[in-house]
């Protein structure tokens, strides 16, 4: 698929409500956690206002968000406090997780991958590698190609995910799922990957 950059000033969404901000964590990652496939220390990268971290850390995770937004991280670390929950949210650049010095047992992603470019995503995924435990599990919510029209982030292929992460990495399943986004009461047709480093 040809290289599309998906160029989105996100802080300037976060001065608003975002369409992917829908007050409440991704149905897809709850669903995850009832049926314990999330386990450990959690880092949530691309975190945004930090629902799905402040539900993992509800259910008694240790969980780390991070964000390239300013503004998103502010608003993630203002809900923590509100709910008395212990979070680090920091301001950081997926593409140098390596410099955060700890290592997590699951990490999760909710729309992340599919705003990188070709030559982004590879620099993701080296990052990724080097803070998930080996035998931890990365989990990928993105827009699938099935999903019509044109809006928002270019679609992934399942074969763009499975070319993506090779050794050593071991793709555990890539199934059909729904992405919830405000003004979508369907939700938006996506692909939730299980990815796990070997």
């Amino acid at each position: 698929m040809k290289d599309q950059v998906y160029v989105v000033d996100f802080d300037s969404f976060y001065k608003s409500t975002p369409p992917w901000d829908i007050g409440r964590p991704q149905k897809e990652f709850v669903q995850l956690e009832e049926v314990g496939e999330i386990v450990g220390s959690v880092l949530d990268v691309g975190c945004g206002t930090g629902e799905n971290a402040l539900f993992l850390a509800s259910q008694g995770h240790a969980v780390w968000g991070i964000d390239f937004s300013p503004i998103a991280i502010k608003n993630a670390r203002s809900k923590a406090e509100r709910h008395k929950l212990n979070i680090n949210f920091l301001i950081w650049d997926a593409l140098d997780l390596h410099n955060l010095g700890k290592a997590f047992d699951t990490i999760i992603d909710s729309g992340l991958f599919h705003v990188l470019s070709d030559t982004d995503r590879p620099l993701l995924i080296t990052n990724l590698a080097a803070v998930l435990s080996p035998g931890g599990t990365y989990f990928m919510l993105c827009f699938s190609d099935l999903e019509p029209g044109t809006y928002g982030p270019r679609r992934v292929t399942q074969a763009e995910i499975r070319r993506s992460f090779e050794r050593p990495w071991r793709i555990n399943y890539i199934k059909s799922a729904q992405k919830e986004a405000r003004g979508h009461r369907n939700g938006i047709r996506a692909w939730l990957s299980s990815i796990s480093k070997e």
